[in-house]
Parts: structure tokens; C-alpha cells; sequence
């Protein structure tokens, strides 16, 4: 699959050719993976919402296949304190949401936050929009490659408190995982990696990934991690 664009900004390529052998199964499920699959919760019917992108960045370390993520400043208003993918809303500057827009987003986002040079991803896939009720985003998660990686880190501290990579291996292994429970008695997966808890919407798209990809391991699901209130 190959679609260019030549809306405002240059173009913006998503294409699945030359893709490292390991990174077949989530092309797969991101041809064929149903919203419903993903999330129960999907965007309003009525187009509410904020329109926003994240880029799930898949690269090559020391220990194979890996994830960049961040963590958020605990000063910030929405979702503070938490490990995510890189992202945030869509610029007027970025183009169509319902087209090139939320690429054009995640590539945005991801240099902004940390320092990603875009010129070295390659876009590969795109998840069905989903939406996070506490914040009223509406959120594309983004698939990339990243095939010639650049040096990464914290550019804002008022937004962003630490720039990371963390092992496939270590996402699926199950001492690793974790069922998290916030107050309001919701629950869902975690992941206890590179000193972080990893929970929320960026631990629901990383588990249904996981499983999709076929690379999810057996782990406990009655090991419980309570969030803290103000989450």
C-alpha cells in the first residue's frame, strides 16, 4: 500500500515496502483490525471531538525490536505525569483530519516533543480512530519505521519530563504486566517497563497491538496495580 499526498506542507507517503520482516504481522493487523477490536471507546457518531495523531514508532535496538515512548510533565493539565506515544491535536497547518492531517500530525508532534528528525520515518499504517472520553480526544494512532533513527530526548520540560525506548521483549514479558485499576473502578492493561507504569489508552493500543501481532505472551491477569487518584 502506497498513498501520497501534495496537501500543504509536502507530501506525506504512508507505505508498507522494504518494512523489516518482524514488522509484517502489524502491518497485518493494521489492514484488518476492527475499531471495535481495539476499543469500546470509539469517536462520537456526531464528529465531536478534538482531532488529534500519535505516532507509534517501532525501531531496531541493542535488544531488537523497540517502542518510543515519553513521559508527560506532572505540570500538565491533561493526562500529567503519564508515559504516551508522541502526539497531540491537529494543526490547521497539518491538512485534512479525515486524510493526510493526522500524519502529517504525528511526524509534527513527535519532533516538537522529542526532537525526532521525521525525514527518518517511514509511515507505514494507520489505526481506526479512537477516542479518550476523559480528554474528548479523538486519536489516530500513526505506524511508523523507524528507518534511520536520530538522536531523541526532552526538548520542553514544561511538557515533557523524559524521552525513552523500551524493548518489545520486555512489553510481552509477563512479569511485566499488570492489570491497573483506576478509583473510578475502571480497568485495564499496564506494563511496568523502563521504571515507568505504562497504563491508560497508550497500554490499551500497546496490549491490543501485542495481540494482534500475534507477539502477546501469557501473564496474570489478576495482578493488580491501583492507580493513584488523580490520574
Amino acid at each position: 500500500m502506497t498513498r501520497t499526498s501534495d496537501t500543504q506542507g509536502g507530501p506525506v507517503t504512508l507505505s508498507s515496502k522494504g518494512l523489516p520482516d518482524w514488522l509484517d504481522p502489524v502491518v497485518r493487523a493494521a489492514e484488518t483490525v476492527a475499531p471495535k477490536q481495539l476499543s469500546r471507546f470509539l469517536p462520537p457518531e456526531n464528529g465531536t471531538g478534538r482531532q488529534s495523531a500519535v505516532l507509534i514508532l517501532f525501531g531496531e535496538g541493542e535488544r531488537g525490536p523497540e517502542l518510543l515512548l515519553m513521559e508527560r510533565a506532572s505540570s500538565l493539565r491533561s493526562h500529567a505525569g503519564q508515559p504516551s506515544f508522541p502526539g497531540g491535536s491537529l494543526d490547521l497547518e497539518d491538512g485534512d483530519p479525515q486524510g493526510d492531517g493526522p500524519l502529517r500530525a504525528a511526524l509534527r508532534e513527535a519532533e516538537e516533543e522529542t526532537g525526532l528528525d521525521p525525514s527518518g520515518v517511514q509511515l507505514f499504517g494507520v489505526l481506526p480512530k479512537l477516542y479518550i472520553p476523559v480528554s474528548g480526544f479523538v486519536v489516530t494512532p500513526v505506524l511508523g519505521w523507524w528507518r534511520v533513527p536520530s538522536p531523541v530526548g526532552v526538548v520542553d520540560p514544561n511538557e515533557t519530563a523524559r524521552v525513552f525506548t523500551v524493548p518489545v521483549a520486555d512489553l510481552t514479558h509477563p512479569d511485566n504486566r499488570a492489570t491497573a485499576v483506576h478509583p473510578s473502578g475502571h480497568e485495564g492493561p499496564a506494563f511496568l517497563v523502563q521504571s515507568a507504569l505504562v497504563w491508560g489508552f497508550t497500554a490499551g493500543v500497546i496490549d491490543r497491538l501485542l495481540h494482534f501481532a500475534g507477539w502477546e505472551r501469557p501473564w496474570d491477569r489478576d495482578k493488580r496495580v491501583p492507580l493513584d487518584w488523580r490520574s
